[in-house]
């Protein structure tokens, strides 16, 4: 094992307010083995640096045109006809052909415009304890922390595990926002360096489960009575999609299984679909399929929270 692991990440971002309590920073690693046709972050599935194309940045080929030409594989082509931005005049833009992409990154970095650029980067264990430690006094002062999210931080391991760790060295709070699906001898490992596990739980019907997002929930649900067991503590984060896990029926369910966990469980949050992310699938080389839906409304996430409600549980509609 390396003394200073690396690992890809593909964001860091600060003053973040919804991962967990007080002020934190979070780290976005990529990599995933769920294929949730509703994952507002696309970008987080595959585990490699992987290009990224926004036509709304893109100054036109007639001033620029350097990644046509940057390209050893022509996987960058003019686009058919041209393409209106908030000016009046209208550009020619380009395509990537994304069969014969390789996600080698030259053309993003000629690209002026920031059109192509690259989701993902590799940084070292210590190079994000230092970044984190730019924000202790915010974590200070509103009892935040670091939280690790993905993804799934779990599928980069040893580099997760050797994080948290130098986190929790440097006194810092630590957050793992997961899935919940790794063998439990890793959640066993990262257990005394979590303070709190903000864990996703979608639907208890493993079928249903298992067609929606390519993975079995039992090994999801019996991580979460592990962590229970070993004295962890958890928010449970319910993702409230239509037609998936939004009856009555899975919500009882849902709701006397978090209420078996028992004191381990300081808050569930229900989290309301919304379709913010499907531009992001645009933008990137992707396996889809892409749910396109419609948000459920307040009257619904009102009728699902009084259901978990029954359970005595702490809800939170985020």
């Amino acid at each position: 094992m390396s003394s200073d692991p690396a690992g890809t990440i593909y964001d860091i971002q600060g003053f973040s307010v919804q991962d967990g309590p007080g002020i934190r920073t979070t780290v976005f690693l990529k990599g995933c083995p769920l294929r949730c046709p509703w994952c507002h972050s696309p970008e987080s599935r595959r585990f490699d640096i992987q290009l990224s194309w926004q036509s709304r940045r893109c100054i036109g080929t007639a001033v620029c045109g350097l990644c046509l030409v940057s390209c050893p594989r022509g996987a960058i082509v003019p686009a058919e006809g041209s393409q209106s931005t908030d000016t009046e005049d209208g550009l020619q833009l380009i395509r990537v052909d994304w069969d014969t992409c390789d996600d080698c990154g030259l053309c993003a970095a000629e690209c002026p415009a920031g059109a192509l650029s690259m989701w993902g980067k590799r940084y070292t264990v210590s190079e994000v304890v230092d970044r984190a430690l730019r924000d202790r006094p915010f974590f200070e002062k509103s009892g935040g922390g670091v939280t690790i999210s993905g993804g799934e931080p779990l599928s980069q391991a040893e580099f997760t595990l050797a994080l948290l760790r130098a986190l929790k060295e440097n006194g810092l709070h630590t957050a793992l926002d997961t899935t919940g699906f790794a063998p439990w001898a890793v959640v066993e490992k990262a257990l005394p360096h979590v303070d709190l596990f903000l864990l996703d739980l979608k639907n208890m019907d493993g079928r249903a489960h298992n067609a929606a997002v390519g993975v079995p929930n039992q090994p999801i649900l019996e991580n979460a009575r592990g962590i229970a067991a070993a004295g962890g503590k958890m928010q449970i984060r319910i993702p409230v999609i239509p037609r998936f896990n939004d009856s009555g029926g899975n919500l009882r369910a849902l709701g006397k299984f978090v209420a078996e966990l028992g004191e381990a469980v300081t808050l569930v949050q229900l989290l309301p679909y919304h379709a913010l992310g499907v531009p992001k699938w645009e933008r990137i080389k992707h396996d889809g399929p892409i749910l396109e839906a419609t948000a459920p409304s307040d009257k619904k996430i009102g009728e699902l929270k009084a259901i978990l409600e029954e359970y005595s549980l702490t809800i939170q509609v985020h």
